[in-house]
């Protein structure tokens, strides 16, 4: 675990591996309102074929909390200085959401850095009603902290099933999102406002495999079948039984999502 210096404050690290010496490298990237324990459920497979890198974006978990707004620029340029600082050459990506997002701008700027790209339950523009939509959560935030969007972000997040059946992970879920701190979470929803990626997608050279969960409302299938259409060689799997957070929601069916391309054992 490490903290790097970026601009405006400095970014909590934390690298993770097997036995396997000098294995690739993989950078997780996570949602807004969440912070790196989501990818908690994918480290042990994660591990026995890569060195997981996993950060906790700008503003969010251990991270430092500059006031916004926040850019995708200024996101994928974290990236860049946590792979100069970790000595990456070279890293797979995975994000999801916000995550996915700033994959999206790492594999358009920096093609030469990125060996592939895993982007989940992401969009890659913003049209009015979902300007609108963080426009109206900033509001709830403004006026009653996280606790504001609490229930409809856990809603939009894991199906009712899961819910139901996991009342010790919605809680931990739960607590994520309360720890976010508020100008964090306001930065990165001014950065999500400007989202302007999909007019890009045709040169995006990097081999990329979409994700997302059935159920998603947030990004829904439909919209990422049209963003896997737009890059070239690229494809879309989607995970049965998951919302939004696919990877938690349904995670053995994620795993099934993405373990040919990342190179993993099926379970």
């Amino acid at each position: 675990m490490s903290r790097v210096p970026v601009k405006g404050g400095s970014l909590f690290t934390r690298v993770e591996a097997s036995e396997r010496s000098d294995p690739a490298w993989l950078i997780l990237s996570t949602s807004i309102a969440s912070d790196h324990t989501m990818w908690d459920p994918q480290i042990p497979a994660l591990t026995t074929r890569y060195r997981v890198l996993r950060y906790d974006t700008r503003g969010h978990g251990l991270s430092d909390a500059p006031d916004g707004p926040y850019s995708f620029d200024l996101l994928v340029e974290d990236v860049i200085a946590l792979m100069d600082h970790h000595g990456i050459d070279k890293a797979t990506f995975m994000g999801l959401s916000l995550g996915g997002m700033t994959g999206l701008g790492l594999a358009l700027k920096h093609p030469g850095r990125i060996e592939k790209l895993v982007c989940c339950d992401a969009r890659a523009d913003a049209p009015e009603p979902y300007v609108k939509g963080w426009d109206e959560r900033i509001a709830l935030v403004d006026r009653a902290g996280m606790q504001g969007i609490l229930g409809a972000t856990v809603e939009r997040w894991l199906t009712p099933a899961f819910r139901k059946e996991n009342p010790e992970v919605v809680a931990r879920v739960e607590q994520m999102i309360l720890s976010t701190p508020v100008a964090g979470y306001k930065g990165a929803a001014a950065a999500l406002k400007q989202l302007d990626y999909l007019k890009d997608l045709p040169r995006l050279s990097v081999p990329t495999l979409f994700v997302v969960g059935a159920e998603d409302a947030g990004a829904p299938p439909d919209v990422m079948q049209r963003m896997a259409d737009a890059v070239p060689g690229a494809r879309l799997a989607v995970v049965p039984n998951a919302g939004h957070i696919a990877n938690i929601d349904n995670a053995p069916g994620f795993h099934e999502a993405v373990a040919e391309f990342l190179g993993l054992k099926a379970r």
